[in-house]
């Protein structure tokens, strides 16, 4: 039994967006540590999506509602009472968010406060992950990476919500607030901070890897906008085994390991989006589907960006795990699978996957990872 395994058997953990790609992979991870898993959400917001694919709903307390709907949350709060807490619940499109920016900043903004005071609120919550994204940052298309204290910003509506919601965390995450607002004891709230996060299982528009694998199954070419743009890919286990170590340590140390945190790949593994598409054909051996440069000429795309994730380094000696080709075989795997048998559950794939991750930090020694 790992570290992880060993403080989230039996506690009752909360997950605000457990529909979507990421969520889905945080709550199989939970489960298969053996928490008990809570899960707050929209219906799934794609078809096919990996919550149905993986029938979550066997392996979980999934609840259907609205992170807007502030009664709601609350009473959520209130009936199950969760030790732990993670909110991924959040519209995360930059295109949708460029059509819709009172939809993004209510669902971003005030969905966050809601889900941060419902915690505030509830005694039995010793810890809150808010998950926010690498683009809460004023992008200055810097060669070096982002740290923690830069400066927020955002040019589209998606991007300044999540620059928002940081103010958001760092302002009910203050102890003096909390304690002017009632609240007897401080509830522990950091933010996250993650790059593009890829993995099996993720079908959302106007994202590279669902559209490579539409492109393949309708036998089309894979056109993209931003072939030269990189990107901090990382898998999607990479950043989630960085919110649960934290939420760990939060619980030990509360004071020590609040505030933003980024969890990004190593600096050496930064690639071009037309360097992950042909790393993607390549494996898949297609001849039907080819790629097309369509270069986006809008600017709502920022060309350069990555993290520094020094402060997780030090601080919680974590770190990225697998490379890029492994992080492709493994999404062609998943893909390959869902593929071949569409009416499958995927669920057990999703655990041999997160297996063979954390197997691999084990033999890196990384802390969360080592047998306790």
């Amino acid at each position: 039994m790992n570290r992880l395994a060993n403080f989230y058997k039996g506690k009752k953990v909360l997950i605000t967006g457990h529909t979507g790609f990421k969520g889905v992979w945080l709550t199989a991870w939970l489960n298969q540590l053996e928490a008990q898993v809570i899960g707050y959400a929209i219906q799934p917001p794609s078809d096919p999506n990996s919550f149905e694919a993986c029938r979550m709903t066997d392996h979980m307390t999934h609840i259907s509602g609205d992170v807007c709907n502030a009664s709601q949350v609350e009473e959520v709060f209130e009936t199950h009472k969760p030790d732990i807490v993670f909110h991924l619940a959040a519209q995360s499109l930059v295109r949708y968010s460029i059509d819709e920016p009172a939809n993004t900043y209510s669902v971003n903004v005030i969905g966050t406060v809601n889900v941060l005071e419902a915690a505030r609120k509830c005694d039995s919550v010793k810890a809150v992950i808010s998950v926010t994204s690498d683009k809460c940052y004023k992008n200055q298309n810097w060669q070096w990476g982002y740290r923690e204290t830069d400066e927020l910003g955002g040019l589209d509506p998606y991007s300044s919500s999540k620059a928002c919601a940081e103010l958001v965390v760092s302002c009910l995450s203050n102890p003096r607030y909390q304690k002017s607002a009632g609240s007897k004891t401080v509830t522990p709230i950091a933010s996250v901070r993650a790059g593009n996060v890829i993995g099996g299982g993720d079908w959302a528009a106007d994202r590279i890897i669902p559209d490579i694998f539409r492109a393949i199954v309708n036998k089309d070419d894979v056109t993209i906008r931003s072939p030269n743009s990189t990107r901090p890919w990382q898998h999607v286990l990479e950043p989630l085994s960085g919110y649960l170590w934290l939420g760990v340590k939060i619980v030990e140390q509360p004071d020590a390991f609040l505030g933003g945190w980024n969890f990004g790949p190593k600096n050496d593994d930064i690639w071009t989006v037309q360097d992950i598409v042909n790393g993607i054909l390549d494996r898949w051996q297609t001849k039907n589907t080819k790629l097309i440069i369509d270069e986006d000429k809008s600017g709502a795309e920022s060309q350069l960006l990555k993290l520094d994730c020094s402060k997780a380094q030090q601080l919680l000696d974590w770190s990225a795990i697998w490379n890029v080709p492994t992080v492709l075989d493994a999404i062609v795997a998943w893909y390959q699978q869902y593929l071949l048998e569409p009416n499958a559950d995927m669920y057990p794939l999703l655990i041999t996957q997160i297996k063979q991750y954390s197997a691999d930090a084990e033999k890196a020694g990384h802390a969360w990872a080592k047998a306790h």
